[in-house]
């Protein structure tokens, strides 16, 4: 969708992309489970409504890791470590 609306640019396409992500050392997919959709509702603290940066940030908490984003409505969450 960042594609299409032009926020975001890649240099290849989107699933030539995913797939040479997913050679990355120490890089790995995961799923949205049920536990995971329902703790994007109940975040500590407060966050902005858009779902997807809640499933993205309540995923980022149920795995412990940081995540790699210029998005201010993200850095600005205390609840989430981010790096950029």
């Amino acid at each position: 969708m960042l594609v299409t609306k032009g926020k975001l640019e890649l240099s290849v396409d989107v699933m030539a992309w995913l797939e040479a992500a997913a050679e990355v050392e120490g890089f790995r997919f995961v799923p949205v489970d049920t536990v995971v959709a329902v703790k994007s509702q109940m975040l500590p603290g407060i966050f902005h409504p858009d779902p997807a940066d809640r499933m993205i940030v309540a995923l980022a908490r149920e795995y412990g890791a940081p995540l790699v984003t210029a998005d201010g409505k993200i850095t600005e969450y205390p609840h989430v470590t981010t790096i950029w």
